[in-house]
């Protein structure tokens, strides 16, 4: 018997949430599994298309800002029709339809917390503590990708152990692999040259912090003219914030050395042409953008929030600083640009970290037990 997986999501378009969906739905057995994936505002076409599995639907509710009562009940519809074996919500958004899972008589009802938003860096934000009780009984079992989250599920919305697992976020280590800079895609005039690269990957985003970086790496090059003429910046993602950044950098006369081309299907032959990965976010779960800097042997200069302390060993693979503190982040990439004899033993062992603990075999075996054994509990 196949399962059905319906994967609950805010939006299904470029994200590391979103991402981590797509590699398991295209590791996932077809002959064992077949998914559908709802969202609930909306969706991008290109993005979707990363899904290599044919049995695998798309569903869009439309959902309005603010309170759309009818989504829930379009949810609700949609799910009796489907009839899906397991209904695996991600986030705080996606949650709340859970009510219409447990109405619609789904058999199992996963949720997964993959980490903070920006209202609510820390969890503990009074409203979402409530909501997350409240629809405690409506979940069957419970999936942090850190042990911070899966400490605050635990300790704060009180969730019984037994019902409460962490799963890793992995990499698929031969798609993100180390390569010769001359064979990445970066512009030519970064990839033949000798400079140091710095490169951040994600949604341009207020919670993903690039404009800490930017203003960083501004401040240094106006302070060091060697770190100026030895560097170059590279930041992959879009966002309403995008344009801004690029025209701090032009004004500043780095536009020749800085590259924001937005959101980009071939990261894995990016990567490898980077010299730095920075994640300078305020927040996150288990990063796959750091597990893929990793798999390409760069050494990983990220916040110290979330799951970053999880992935990053400081001093051994990279470099962690305290969050929103620009003052730490410039030590680090000034550090990078003075010693940058080190970095490649650094990205070594940043590859023998993703092979050897974050393999994405690793997280898929750990769903599918959860996926087939609960299965097998509600056919029993």
């Amino acid at each position: 018997m196949t399962v059905h997986i319906c994967h609950l999501l805010w939006s299904f378009r470029t994200g590391g949430l979103e991402n981590g969906v797509v590699n398991l739905i295209n590791q996932l057995e077809p002959a064992e599994f077949r998914h559908s994936i709802v969202c609930l505002t909306d969706y991008d076409q290109a993005f979707f298309s990363r899904v290599q599995r044919d049995n695998v639907q798309i569903y869009c509710l439309n959902k309005r800002p603010g309170h759309d009562l009818a989504s829930f009940w379009r949810c609700f519809r949609l799910l009796r029709q489907l009839k899906p074996d397991i209904c695996h919500s991600r986030n705080l958004a996606a949650m709340e339809y859970q009510a219409a899972a447990f109405f619609a008589r789904v058999p199992f009802r996963v949720h997964g917390e993959h980490g903070w938003d920006l209202t609510d860096l820390a969890g503990e934000n009074k409203k979402y503590t409530l909501l997350k009780r409240v629809f405690k009984p409506l979940i069957h079992h419970y999936i942090s990708l850190s042990r911070e989250g899966r400490d605050y599920l635990h300790n704060v919305i009180k969730v019984p152990s037994e019902r409460l697992s962490q799963i890793c976020n992995g990499v698929d280590t031969k798609r993100f692999q180390p390569a010769p800079r001359l064979t990445s895609t970066l512009p030519e005039a970064i990839k033949t040259s000798d400079r140091l690269v710095f490169g951040s990957v994600g949604r341009i985003a207020d919670v993903k912090n690039q404009q800490l970086l930017v203003a960083a790496y501004f401040e240094l090059c106006q302070q060091h003219d060697s770190f100026k003429q030895q560097t170059a910046l590279v930041i992959i993602g879009d966002g309403p914030a995008r344009p801004q950044l690029q025209q701090q950098l032009a004004a500043a006369g780095l536009h020749q050395q800085c590259w924001l081309p937005g959101d980009r299907s071939d990261i894995a032959t990016i990567l490898p042409g980077l010299s730095v990965f920075v994640l300078p976010s305020l927040a996150e779960g288990i990063s796959n953008t750091i597990l893929e800097a990793m798999a390409c042997a760069l050494p990983v200069i990220a916040s110290n929030v979330g799951g970053n302390a999880e992935l990053v060993e400081s001093g051994y693979t990279g470099w962690l600083f305290a969050s929103n503190n620009k003052a730490q982040l410039k030590h680090v990439l000034l550090q990078c640009q003075q010693a940058s004899d080190e970095l490649q033993q650094m990205g070594n062992h940043a590859r023998a970290a993703a092979e050897q603990k974050f393999s994405l075999d690793t997280m898929v075996a750990a769903y599918r037990r959860l996926y087939l054994g609960q299965s097998q509990q509600q056919e029993g």
